[in-house]
């Protein structure tokens, strides 16, 4: 399977299908269930288009900023309106139910959720002993599917967290099924390492020969698919943003499975999450445009490098950087004896550059093997001799600019103030060291 990632959409939004039906009785409120399918129905014949931003998808070989998507569609989402009170400084909604409204959905236009299929290890689970999702019927679950070195992977994880401290109480199971890009991503040891540096308490299934990414039919990283407490798939959200939407969701679930319960009424903790801060891996305006990830490597690339020698496969290219160089964007440049792999380029010499030209606010590597790295951003104008200092480092850089390989995985070198062209320079120390894509937020 051609697992290659691709940033597909820039936008605020998100890419929303096949939504569920939800009607309930609320503290002074009562949805009609006439008046939500006819506006169902009204959605539906319009056929309004939802926009996804921060995807990668293994289907595109090129990057596309989409302006509409035939089946993109919104199927008439109605969600609680909530009464709130505060205990203990959290925001609690309490929701007055009525079961028969739930029992009149008719269940017949939702697809069944698979079983999870070929899955190769488990973390965070009991003993990290398997569970399938038949013994979670009766719970509301959330299948996130994702990979550990993913950026649009990893920027919804507050949020991902978040739903689960506030509503695994109340009967939601998060379930992150990693279904790996990269071969080294198929590693228990890479994945569990990864689950420990983000702090993830869900369980993690190891998707890694892509058995339950087949059997959803996906093709993107992240995505959600939010199964009711009797299996079907109610709600099916790909890419980053509409967390609102998400939660909601969520939370109309969940009041759906109390009521089916027998429970006259539902309390969700509904206090907002903490805003994450400018400055972190995990902030992205995905109302900005980026430089699309770039792949290195000879199978995975889209695009040349900035070098004449260019990719000559299986081989080991000795790449200059002239002085006179003029640095275009988006091209990656290389210094130094690299061996070209199909993809990643692995350094041969002891010493090496990689200089990028970029628009966005932070710049990330994916790197392994040995070696170290120092950096400096903004500096490429000083490309073919050692720049002077540093600008704008990012977290996984020490004092002195510089990172160590310390596994494989996402090294956040930069992180500015702004979205903007900027530029990196990294002096590589240590034979073996190998770089796979820049990706960008």
């Amino acid at each position: 399977m051609n697992t290659e990632r691709i940033s597909l959409f820039h936008s605020s939004t998100s890419l929303i299908i096949s939504i569920s039906i939800i009607t309930t009785s609320i503290i002074l409120l009562e949805i009609s269930l006439n008046n939500h399918q006819t506006a169902l129905a009204q959605q539906l014949e319009n056929k309004s288009s939802v926009i996804g931003g921060g995807v990668h998808s293994p289907e595109l070989e090129f990057e596309r900023n989409y302006t509409n998507m035939e089946n993109a569609t919104q199927k008439g989402v109605s969600h609680p309106v909530i009464a709130t009170g505060m205990m203990e400084n959290r925001t609690i909604t309490t929701i007055r139910l009525n079961a028969t409204k739930f029992q009149q959905i008719d269940k017949s236009q939702f697809t069944k959720a698979p079983e999870f299929a070929q899955i190769g290890g488990y973390i965070n689970t009991p003993n990290n002993s398997p569970i399938t999702l038949s013994s979670l019927n009766g719970k509301v679950v959330l299948v996130y599917i994702w990979t550990y070195t993913c950026i649009n992977s990893i920027r919804p994880m507050p949020y991902i967290d978040d739903w689960n401290q506030k509503y695994s109480k109340n009967g939601l199971v998060v379930v992150g099924v990693h279904s790996p890009e990269f071969q080294f991503e198929k590693n228990y040891t890479n994945v569990k390492d990864a689950v420990q540096r983000f702090g993830i308490a869900y369980p993690v299934l190891l998707d890694s020969e892509h058995g339950t990414w087949t059997a959803y039919g996906n093709n993107y990283w992240p995505r959600y698919y939010l199964i009711d407490s009797q299996g079907f798939i109610r709600y099916d959200h790909i890419g980053e943003g509409g967390y609102d939407q998400i939660e909601k969701s969520i939370q109309s679930l969940l009041a759906e499975r109390a009521a089916l319960m027998g429970a006259r009424e539902i309390s969700l903790d509904a206090t907002p999450m903490a805003p994450i801060k400018r400055g972190s891996l995990y902030y992205v305006d995905l109302g900005r445009s980026t430089t699309p990830e770039i792949y290195i490597g000879y199978k995975t690339a889209r695009a040349p490098l900035g070098n004449p020698e260019g990719f000559r496969p299986d081989q080991t290219v000795s790449y200059s950087i002239p002085s006179t160089t003029n640095f275009k964007p988006d091209g990656v440049y290389l210094q130094g004896e690299w061996k070209n792999n199909p993809d990643n380029m692995e350094l041969q010499s002891d010493t090496g550059r990689i200089v990028l030209v970029y628009y966005g606010k932070s710049v990330n590597i994916i790197a392994g093997g040995n070696g170290r790295g120092v950096v400096f951003n903004d500096k490429e104008k000083d490309a073919a001799a050692a720049p002077p200092s540093n600008n704008s480092p990012g977290e996984d850089l020490s004092s002195d600019s510089s990172f160590r390989i310390d596994g494989q995985r996402l090294y956040n070198l930069a992180m500015h103030n702004n979205y903007t062209g900027h530029s990196i320079v990294i002096d590589v120390k240590g034979k073996g060291f190998q770089f796979y894509t820049f990706t960008f937020g």
